[in-house]
C-alpha cells in the first residue's frame, strides 16, 4: 500500500501539425480583389454605351472642370451648378435634358462679357467727370472776365445724353448776330473763343446746331430762308470757336435746324429760340453720329433736364 503512494504520474502532450486555422484576413483581400474586378467590368461597360460626344465633354470637363461648369457645352449638362446632373438617354451630344411640361432655361456665365460691360461704365464714369470739369471751367471763365460775365443769362450750360450742351441764346436787346445775317456780334466772338481755347483740352468731338425763330424770311420760300440762315450761323460760329485756338478735326457735324426745335414753344417768335447749340458730345453719341445713315434725336431745351449740379440760370422769355 506504501508503494502505490509513491506511483510516477505521467502526462502526454499531443502536438498537432499544419492544416490549422489561419484567421480571416484572406475574406478581406479576396472582397477587396472582387470589388476591384466589378469596378472594372462597369468602367469596361460605362465606355462601350457611352457616345463618342459624352467621352468628349467627360475629358473636357476633367481638364478644365470650372471651364466647362461656367461657360456650358457639350458634356457640361442641364444643370447650372458645378455639380452636373444625371440622365436616361446616353446617346446625346449636347448636355442632358431635363424632363418636364415647361423648359427651364439654361443659364450661362459670360465672364469676358461680364468684364468688357464693367470696363465700359467705368469709361462712361470717367468720360462724365471730365465734362462736369468742362462745364466748372468755362463758368469759372465767363465769371472771372467782366467783359463775359455780363452775358451770364445768355449762356445755358447742362449735361445731356449726347454729352455737354453748350446754348448762347439771343435776347431782346442783345442778339448774338447781326439781324437776320449770320455775322456774329463782337462780345459772341469773345464768348466762343474763351469756349474754344476750353473745348481743345478735350478729347471729345463736337456737334454744332444753328436755330431761329417762327419768324418767315422774306422770300424765304422762293430764296434764302431760316433754314440757310440757321445753317450759316452755325458755320460761322465754328470759324470763331477755331479761331479761338479749337482743333479743326474736333468738329463732327454743323446743321442748321431753323424754327424745328424750339425753345420756347408757347412763344415761337420770342428771340430765346435764336441760339446756336454746341455738344460735347460723348462716346456714345460720337458712335452713333458715325454710323452711315444714323440719325441724331434733337431735344429742345425745355424737354431735357438740366444736371443736377448745374448753376447757369435759365433766362425767362422776353414778353
Amino acid at each position: 500500500m506504501a508503494d502505490e503512494g509513491l506511483r510516477p504520474i505521467i502526462v502526454k502532450r499531443i502536438k498537432k501539425g499544419g492544416g490549422g486555422h489561419h484567421g480571416g484576413a484572406w475574406k478581406i483581400a479576396y472582397a477587396d480583389f472582387v470589388t476591384a474586378m466589378m469596378a472594372f467590368f462597369l468602367l469596361m461597360w460605362l465606355l462601350g454605351s457611352t457616345a463618342k460626344g459624352d467621352l468628349q465633354g467627360i475629358a473636357e470637363y476633367f481638364k478644365t472642370p470650372l471651364k466647362v461648369a461656367m461657360s456650358g457645352g457639350s458634356g457640361s449638362g442641364d444643370s447650372s451648378s458645378l455639380v452636373q446632373g444625371g440622365g436616361k438617354d446616353l446617346t446625346r451630344k449636347d448636355g442632358q435634358v431635363k424632363k418636364g411640361d415647361d423648359p427651364e432655361m439654361k443659364k450661362t456665365y459670360n465672364l469676358q462679357a461680364a468684364h468688357l460691360k464693367e470696363a465700359q461704365q467705368e469709361l462712361e464714369r470717367a468720360e462724365l467727370a471730365r465734362l462736369r470739369s468742362l462745364k466748372t471751367r468755362i463758368e469759372e471763365a465767363i465769371e472771372a472776365r467782366p467783359a463775359l460775365r455780363q452775358f451770364k443769362s445768355q449762356l445755358l450750360i447742362d449735361i445731356t445724353t449726347d454729352g455737354l450742351r453748350i446754348q448762347i441764346v439771343d435776347e431782346q436787346n442783345r442778339p448774338m448776330f447781326a439781324l437776320a445775317r449770320a455775322e456774329l456780334q463782337p462780345y459772341t466772338k469773345d464768348i466762343l473763343y474763351e469756349i474754344g481755347r476750353a473745348l481743345n483740352d478735350m478729347p471729345n468731338r463736337v456737334s454744332l446746331s444753328g436755330h431761329t425763330d417762327a419768324t418767315p424770311y422774306a422770300n424765304g420760300e422762293k430764296g434764302y430762308s431760316n433754314w440757310e440762315l440757321s445753317a450759316d450761323r452755325a458755320n460761322a460760329s465754328r470759324r470763331a470757336l477755331l479761331a479761338g485756338g479749337m482743333d479743326e478735326s474736333k468738329v463732327l457735324r454743323v446743321v442748321g435746324l431753323s424754327s424745328a426745335v424750339l425753345f420756347d414753344k408757347e412763344n415761337p417768335l420770342n428771340p430765346i429760340n435764336r441760339r446756336i447749340s454746341i455738344i460735347v458730345m460723348n462716346r456714345k453719341a460720337e458712335e452713333s453720329a458715325l454710323k452711315d445713315g444714323s440719325t441724331i434725336e434733337v431735344q429742345a431745351a425745355s424737354q431735357v433736364k438740366p444736371d443736377i449740379g448745374s448753376t447757369v440760370a435759365k433766362p425767362e422769355p422776353v414778353k
